[in-house]
Order: structure tokens, then C-alpha cells, then sequence
């Protein structure tokens, strides 16, 4: 068998594994609506995904004034739980981390999401136990601050060099080179896969079998 290339994997959640960006874009714009802001573009509520989430909304809302940012967040929140019944993995998604895991790579999650809005994802989709560590945006740092990568790297003793960081947008793959880490980049999530190119992933997946099969042959 070749050698492996990669001990750890850490994966994006919302657009990688997770089917959720077209719902997370319209939860922003309602979110926006919601406290008077201007409803930003399908393109611009997109880029954020993946960030923090104040830092996201932030970003998404730049005419909204700070001190209704804990209103714009309930009112995300409460947007997102009225249609969480409605995502799924990707499919595919299963079958891949079962092959992975077979294989013996440390599998972890680094998510702009908060820890709680993970957990409950995970007990969702009935991934408990699936990952072996997982860090979120508000017990480390938002993306693309690689602290997520660090921590995930110090607790299973592996160099960047050995890790393998895969997501959608550009903040994952700019955290994955502030990490000194490989990337892989899939262009079905919430950025256009044109922006990857000076992040120099190693490949950029079009579906979750392409990701499947390079992973397989290269990871």
C-alpha cells in the first residue's frame, strides 16, 4: 500500500460535509432584514460562511451598528433553528469518512460554528464519535486564524507538514497556509472555487466522490 501521507485530516463543517449554504445565506439576509440593515447580495452573505459568526455578520452588515450585533445574532439564530430539520451530509459523506478512518488518519473538524451549534449537528446526523477532535470559532479563534489548526495539531502530535486542512472558501485554505499546512479546497460550498488558486490547494474536489477517490490515492 503507499505510505500515508497526511496523520490528520481536519475537515470544514457547513459547505464541505454539511449541505447548508444556500439556508445559512438566506438566514443572514433575513437576519439583516430583520434589524433594519440592507439585505446584502446572495455573493456577499456567501463570502462570510466560515467566520465567526458575529464576525461574519459583521462583515455581512457593515451598515448595522455594533451595539445591535447581539440582535442581529439572535435573530440569525433563531432563522437557522427554524430550518436545521432541513440539512443533511452531502452524500457520500459517510461512506468517505468510514473509508478514512479505516485507514487510520486522525479526523477532526474546524468550524467557524460555535461549540454548542456543533454538538447539536453532530447528535443531528449521528456523528458522535466519528471525529477524533474538533475545534469552533468561539473557543479558539474565527477563521482564517489558523489557532484552530495549532491546537488540533499540539493535541495528536502532528506536524503541519502531516495535516491535511479541507473546506469550501478561502478562509479555509488562507488558514490552512497561515498554518503551514496542504489544503484541499471543493467547489460545490459557498465560494467560487476560481478564488482558491493563490492558496495552491493540492486539488480542488467538484463532488464528495472526487474527494473520496483523491484522498484514497494521495492522503
Amino acid at each position: 500500500m503507499r505510505p500515508r501521507q497526511f496523520d490528520l485530516i481536519a475537515f470544514d463543517w457547513d459547505g464541505t460535509l454539511y449541505d447548508s449554504t444556500a439556508i445559512i445565506v438566506r438566514c443572514i439576509q433575513a437576519a439583516v432584514r430583520d434589524v433594519g440593515g440592507q439585505e446584502p447580495s446572495t455573493q456577499q452573505a456567501a463570502w462570510v460562511i466560515g467566520m465567526g459568526l458575529m464576525q461574519a455578520l459583521a462583515h455581512a452588515a457593515p451598515d448595522v451598528p455594533a451595539e445591535k450585533y447581539p440582535q442581529l445574532g439572535e435573530r440569525y439564530r433563531h432563522h437557522y433553528l427554524a430550518h436545521q430539520n432541513d440539512l443533511s451530509l452531502f452524500q457520500g459523506v459517510l461512506p468517505l469518512l468510514a473509508d478514512l478512518r479505516q485507514r487510520h488518519h486522525w479526523l477532526a473538524v474546524a468550524t467557524g460554528k460555535s461549540r454548542r451549534g456543533l454538538d447539536e449537528t453532530l447528535r443531528m446526523v449521528a456523528l458522535q464519535g466519528v471525529f477524533d477532535g474538533s475545534r469552533t470559532a468561539d473557543e479558539t479563534a474565527g477563521k482564517p486564524h489558523p489557532l484552530m489548526l495549532h491546537e488540533l495539531m499540539r493535541e495528536f502530535g502532528v506536524t503541519p507538514e502531516r495535516t491535511l486542512m479541507i473546506g469550501d472558501t478561502t478562509h479555509d485554505l488562507q488558514m490552512a497556509v497561515n498554518a503551514g499546512c496542504a489544503s484541499v479546497g471543493v467547489s460545490y460550498g459557498a465560494h467560487d472555487h476560481d478564488a482558491f488558486a493563490p492558496f495552491q490547494p493540492r486539488f480542488v474536489a467538484h463532488s464528495v466522490p472526487q474527494l473520496r477517490d483523491w484522498l484514497l490515492a494521495h492522503a
